[in-house]
């Protein structure tokens, strides 16, 4: 299976989390339980996104979701 990686982004627009692709693909607004991995010390983790008093990955412990290098 072949995966697509990018990077976390806030869209204030739609209030959801996003994958940026490229300088104009994203895609299109994650939803709260949607899996996905995330490379932490050169290692891919698998883990979810989730939405509290802000959004956050299950089980990464980070300051900021913004830029995490993410494959789904």
């Amino acid at each position: 299976m072949n995966k697509k990686m990018g990077a976390l982004v806030y869209d204030a627009a739609i209030d959801r989390m996003d994958i940026r692709y490229g300088l104009n693909r994203f895609h299109g607004g994650l939803h709260c339980g949607e899996q996905l991995e995330v490379l932490v010390n050169g290692r891919w983790l698998p883990t979810r996104i989730e939405k509290g008093k802000d959004w956050y990955l299950v089980g990464i412990k980070t300051e900021s979701l913004i830029g995490l290098l993410v494959r789904i």
